[in-house]
């Protein structure tokens, strides 16, 4: 919704006589931007914030409609997409159509009436799904984080590691644009669910690669039918499953699931995965960024290079200072094991604080709490 309190959508027609027309037509019910292509289209969507509805021709130079509407899904999977053409072929109405799951499919010359109304029932879909958005928030995240909750409780070492994959994902998600991507969220979060069912101690050994016996590789071989069978009857949770079992896809499985939902949550969830194990086991950001660009066949060499600046991003941002466990506060993230006398781990390197936690250390003992520890106060690379 613009300041004034119009609407906003977006015109994308090569012809720019077209796209003044329709604009003036539209003006007084709505804000209209205007594009002349499907490349300058997609950089007014990254520039212009709160765009309901994309109106665009089907016949364009470069990019044509289908595939701008396409790209739109994609990157905007809320956003009303409705396709204007002058070609009569039902064949191109179809294909049109099932690639960029377009709300309205319009023949030219259009009326303004059925223009607006095409609109109309574009706004009002948009208003659905952004309902339905804030059901998932308020309800199924909610579940889910008190889900995790349970996970800090029980297993403090998947606890933490989700908690990094989360800002990982998430900060990456939003540098490529996506400021709300709840599925990704969702994943990133019940990543580590499986650990609930195991001891912290195995948990240990398997994210620092450390040998397992027999009994112990049985138990972590389990972790992902333990997440599925805990998740399957969790409801609207089917493409958050989806994007956990194709985390142990192939190369070739994982890139045939192309630029939707599914397939750019897996592929930076996994980026965000295997970075972390490599940051666990020893490896600085540098060298473990080396090796990830050894993986373009799985992620794509541009969301690996996407990925290694938003972390320089986050390094630059940070800044490291030791201080007593008991004078910690939220958002800080602990770079170090914190162990009792035994060997008992507490709290794991990496780990971001945050207020339960600070009401559960108050049990830890006046020993650990005047220990110190180094941390990073914000903007952290785990």
């Amino acid at each position: 919704m613009s300041a004034n309190g119009l609407p906003r959508i977006l015109c994308v027609d090569d012809e720019p006589r077209v796209v003044e027309s329709i604009a003036v037509q539209l003006r007084k019910e709505y804000e209209v931007h205007k594009a002349f292509s499907g490349d300058e289209a997609l950089a007014r969507l990254r520039e212009v914030k709160g765009i309901t509805v994309v109106l665009s021709d089907m016949r364009m130079p470069g990019m044509d409609g289908a595939t701008l509407l396409e790209r739109v899904h994609q990157l905007y999977p809320r956003m009303t997409r409705i396709l204007l053409t002058g070609e009569p072929g039902r064949d191109v109405a179809v294909q049109a159509v099932n690639r960029g799951h377009i709300f309205r499919y319009l023949t030219k010359p259009c009326q303004t009436e059925e223009l607006r109304s095409a609109i109309e029932a574009g706004l009002d879909q948009y208003r659905l799904l952004n309902a339905e958005r804030t059901v998932l928030q308020e309800t199924l995240l909610g579940l889910i984080a008190a889900l995790v909750d349970m996970l800090a409780i029980t297993n403090p070492v998947a606890f933490g590691r989700a908690r990094r994959l989360k800002k990982l994902a998430m900060e990456l998600a939003k540098h490529l644009g996506h400021d709300e991507f709840w599925q990704l969220e969702a994943a990133t979060m019940l990543s580590q669910i499986g650990h609930i069912s195991i001891p912290v101690e195995l948990s240990e050994k398997i994210y620092y690669g450390e040998i397992l016996s027999a009994e112990e590789k049985l138990l972590a071989d389990a972790l992902d039918r333990v997440s599925e069978q805990l998740l399957e009857h969790v409801p609207r949770l089917e493409p958050v499953i989806q994007v956990l079992v194709a985390l142990a896809w192939t190369d070739e499985q994982v890139t045939k699931l192309g630029e939707g939902t599914i397939g750019l949550a897996t592929r930076i969830l996994g980026l965000a995965l295997e970075y972390d194990t490599l940051s666990i086991r020893g490896s600085e950001a540098d060298r473990a960024m080396q090796h990830l660009r050894t993986r373009k066949a799985r992620f794509g060499a541009e969301l690996i290079e996407h990925f290694a600046r938003q972390l320089g991003v986050l390094e630059q941002a940070s800044e490291v200072r030791e201080m007593p466990l008991k004078l910690v506060t939220p958002g800080m993230t602990i770079l170090t094991d914190v162990r009792t006398h035994l060997g008992t781990l507490l709290v794991p390197r990496g780990f971001e604080v945050t207020p339960r936690f600070l009401e559960k250390i108050a049990n830890f003992g006046a020993e650990i709490l005047e220990e110190r520890v180094p941390v990073r106060l914000s903007g952290a690379r785990p």
